[in-house]
């Protein structure tokens, strides 16, 4: 039954990662889009791509976290005590990108406009990072069962977890400059097309340069990981 319900995890956890993340690049392309004139054509497609599903990305979330509550609840328990730093920052992003994607539209004068969306673009920023370093503490042990055991700060300020954060950024704006690119060829914006398709690729190169960084990260603060990747993983590291 747990591996069941482990294999229930994975699945929204992967449903999550790609949907939540690309909604999560989304808004790191609206931040760096530059001012209102330049950015205007590159911001519209943001909300277009995502206006229709911007939250509903989260009921993948809440699926997850609702199955390992009743599934691991001892893990359940020590996550969220010893990493309730990072969360709640993660959980504030969430609500502050929603009232600024929300609020954007609606702010009467420009100024509160350019403070709504700046507010949406620096949340879609955090908060994968800080989902990121909460995965990166996890993974590399620093979770003790247990209410509270791990250290409230060094179990998710250390190099693994840093680094998954910003892979999970980095990853979160590959999807996002994906599904742009597919939303501009079918308004019929070749411009805007090649404008995501640049960000695409440089957003994959960081990816990778990040995933190949974590190797040697990996050495050093996480052996057993290392291990499992060019062990009986490695086929699949090299896919």
């Amino acid at each position: 039954m747990s591996d069941v319900i482990a294999v229930v995890l994975f699945f929204g956890i992967t449903a999550y990662a790609l949907f939540g993340g690309a909604d999560f690049g989304a808004g790191f392309w609206d931040l760096i889009a530059g001012g209102a004139e330049r950015g205007k054509k590159a911001r519209n497609v943001v909300d277009h791509s995502i206006g229709p599903v911007w939250e509903a990305n989260h009921v993948w979330l809440i699926f997850v976290l609702v199955v390992l509550w009743t599934g691991f609840s001892s893990a359940f328990e020590a996550i969220f005590s010893t990493l309730f730093i990072p969360l709640s920052l993660a959980a504030l992003g969430i609500v502050l990108r929603g009232a600024g994607f929300a609020f954007h539209r609606l702010a009467p004068r420009a100024r509160e406009r350019r403070l709504a969306r700046a507010c949406f673009g620096l949340s879609s920023l955090l908060t994968p990072f800080f989902m990121g370093t909460v995965v990166g503490a996890v993974a590399s042990g620093r979770v003790p069962l247990g209410n509270a055991e791990g250290d409230p700060l060094t179990s998710w300020l250390n190099p693994v977890s840093l680094l998954t954060g910003a892979l999970f950024l980095a990853t979160s704006a590959y999807l996002a400059a994906v599904f742009l690119i597919s939303d501009s060829r079918r308004s019929g914006d070749p411009e805007l097309e090649g404008y995501f398709a640049a960000r695409a690729l440089a957003a994959a190169l960081a990816a990778g340069a990040l995933a190949v960084a974590g190797i040697f990260v990996f050495r050093a603060d996480a052996r057993f990981i290392f291990d499992g990747l060019v062990g009986e993983a490695l086929p699949l590291a090299i896919l």
